[in-house]
């Protein structure tokens, strides 16, 4: 049996317990842990706020438990341009063509998004929103968007121009990431 040593670190005793479906978990600061060098990261703050939006999204729209922001974001895509081939759907969100035929498998489990074949290449599909996908769209959306302002709000003067901002940050690095390294 091993020893720890006198320095390990172990969660507080009042964590809450995670069920098991539950996204990872609140990315708090933990009182006593050292997080060196992660605390002065961009993209760890940037981490660690992502992780808080998507909690609290599953609380906006707990009526579909479900539904995941990717989840949620491939049917506003699919809803706004009927048609949509199931690969260009893939790549609008940085996935693999796999996982964008699995996020489709899903939509469509649920009744919102029908296949039809490619008119263009019969090996493809091609993606259209149902009156049910329309309906849940609607729903969903009208949780998204007060989930939305209400952290926006949060963030206090300047929340308005966060947006904006992460927006120039994503092309920032789009671009720093194919450029050459030096």
């Amino acid at each position: 049996m091993q020893q720890k040593s006198a320095r390990a670190k172990t969660l507080p005793s009042h964590a809450p317990a995670r069920a098991p479906d539950a996204p990872e978990g609140e990315l708090r600061p933990l009182p006593g842990l050292d997080y060196g060098v992660l605390d002065q990261l961009m993209g760890y703050a940037l981490r660690r706020a992502q992780n808080a939006l998507y909690l609290h999204f599953q609380r906006a729209v707990a009526a579909q438990a479900d539904v995941s922001p990717q989840r949620f974001a491939a049917l506003v895509l699919v809803a706004g341009n009927p048609g949509l081939r199931q690969g260009v759907l893939a790549d609008a969100m940085g996935l693999h063509r796999s996982g964008g035929m699995r996020l489709v498998d899903w939509l469509h489990a649920q009744g919102w998004v029908r296949r039809a074949a490619d008119p263009l290449d019969g090996r493809g599909w091609t993606l259209h929103p149902t009156p049910a996908g329309r309906a849940a769209l609607q729903r969903l959306s009208e949780a998204v968007l007060a989930h939305d302002a209400a952290l926006v709000q949060a963030v206090g003067e300047g929340g308005g121009q966060l947006h904006p901002l992460l927006e120039r940050l994503a092309t920032a690095a789009a671009a720093a990431s194919s450029a050459p390294l030096p």
